[in-house]
């Protein structure tokens, strides 16, 4: 997403310097011919000196055999490669991909099937796949591989790549707290607390310091905040420091819809935008959607190619794409595909280009909280948590406009205190993760940067 203007910077202070300065340099090589013989790259070899940004696909919640995934995480990363993703980030819990390790045959079969390792074994070969044992004893294992030696296997520069990452995965009082970290150095236990929000923070705080100490760019967010209703809303506000959480994932057991007594996943969203930017003066959370997926064999579960990210950058590398992240400028998708996400400050009109297909619809949504919900009628529903009740108002979260169309717009009255899009078609999702699930796309909330200045 672009905010306001973009500013283009020339490396030497102008493109005639620069022009001198590889002169001089041809000078120095042969001073005779004043020129460098070289042999002209091909071009997947091409790296452009000013390359444009363009929005690359990823996914960053993904569990293979180094924990409760039932695939191998080579044959994982080739159906990302192969099926139009750029980057994909393993988050395995609790442990990263890496050093020696053997899984039993049997535990493999139990896990993923009979045809898991056969499967494994005709796409990369008996050269690469590591076994040891007789095939018909107990102690038939298979040699999981690291990240770091198998990724020369399925990277290719500038089209895909891979990021190491955990799901730090916590509980406080029997209610889960997840958290992923994207782009770890080393692996992170779980702090723990006496509160989730104390969790929280310890969490946050352990995966800043490695960040810190290993100088990496490391993105921490939030996963399914509804499994096991361990998070609320009032949870995703007061832990201001954490600014990004999972607005879609694709797992049929995380209660996206919520319940009679829990709001749903995007009504949390909103509702904690609303107390940060009304009480805390605190920047919102920005959503993303993911897969987590777990299976990989056409059993029923978490599957690939529900939930994604589409990242603004100009590098596909882990540094510039979790700049990207951290800047907002990024959409969550299930289905919807955006040519382009714009927020116009000056003017204060976010902007959509929609990527459409023949023969489908599209509706946005663009939803927000104005600055004078409190005013407004609660609708308190008694049945809800206490710490919900008072977030209950109709306001909070409102749809502000509809548009249909390709190039959907808002412009903002400055009575909001954020507004967000998301458009929906008229598609079912190609595999659901819930009953009567369409395909969607999220843009970041816009219009509350000056409310902190």
């Amino acid at each position: 997403m672009r905010w306001g203007i973009i500013a283009v910077t020339v490396l030497w202070g102008s493109v005639g310097f620069a022009e001198e300065r590889v002169a001089d340099a041809q000078k120095e090589a042969d001073p005779v011919q004043g020129k460098i013989e070289a042999t002209a790259p091909r071009n997947d070899e091409y790296v452009p000196a000013s390359p444009k940004p363009q929005y690359y696909k990823g996914n960053i919640h993904t569990h293979s055999l180094w924990s409760d995934g039932n695939d191998f995480p080579e044959m994982i990363a080739e159906w990302y490669r192969t099926h139009g993703y750029n980057f994909l980030a393993l988050s395995d819990h609790n442990v990263l991909s890496e050093g020696t390790r053997w899984m039993k045959y049997t535990a493999i079969v139990k896990r993923g099937g009979k045809l898991a390792l056969k499967k494994y074994q005709t796409r990369f070969g008996n050269e690469w796949v590591e076994t040891r044992g007789r095939a018909d004893t107990d102690d038939y294992a298979v040699r999981l591989k690291p990240l770091d030696e198998f990724r020369a296997l399925v990277e290719e520069r500038g089209k895909f790549i891979m990021i190491q990452g955990e799901e730090i995965s916590d509980r406080v009082k029997k209610k889960p707290l997840h958290m992923n970290a994207t782009n770890l150095l080393e692996v992170i236990p779980p702090s723990g607390g006496s509160t989730i929000r104390e969790a929280m923070e310890a969490n946050l705080r352990a995966v800043e310091d490695q960040a810190r100490r290993t100088g990496r760019e490391v993105l921490v967010h939030l996963n399914h905040p509804n499994f096991g209703y361990g998070i609320t809303a009032e949870d995703l506000a007061f832990v201001v420091r954490e600014r990004f959480f999972e607005v879609y994932n694709g797992h049929p057991s995380i209660n996206h819809l919520g319940d009679n007594t829990h709001p749903a996943v995007e009504r949390l969203w909103d509702i904690a935008n609303t107390i940060r930017l009304s009480e805390l003066n605190a920047a919102p959370l920005f959503g993303v959607a993911t897969d987590d997926s777990h299976h990989y064999h056409g059993k029923p579960g978490s599957h690939t190619g529900r939930g994604w990210v589409q990242v603004r950058s100009r590098y596909l590398s882990p540094e510039h794409i979790i700049r990207g992240i951290k800047a907002g400028d990024f959409y969550a998708s299930s289905g919807v595909k955006l040519k382009e996400v714009s927020y116009d400050v000056k003017e204060k009109l976010l902007t959509l280009q929609i990527d459409t297909k023949p023969g489908v619809t599209y509706t946005t949504q663009f939803i927000g909280t104005v600055e004078d919900y409190r005013t407004m009628p609660t609708g308190v529903n008694k049945e809800e948590p206490p710490s919900e009740q008072k977030y209950t108002s109709p306001a909070i979260g409102k749809v502000l406009d509809t548009a249909t169309g390709a190039t959907p717009q808002y412009r903002l009255t400055g009575s909001e205190l954020y507004v967000r899009a998301v458009v929906t078609a008229n598609q079912d999702h190609p595999d659901p993760s819930f009953k009567g699930q369409k395909q969607q796309a999220w843009t970041q909330p816009v219009g509350w940067r000056q409310r902190l200045e």
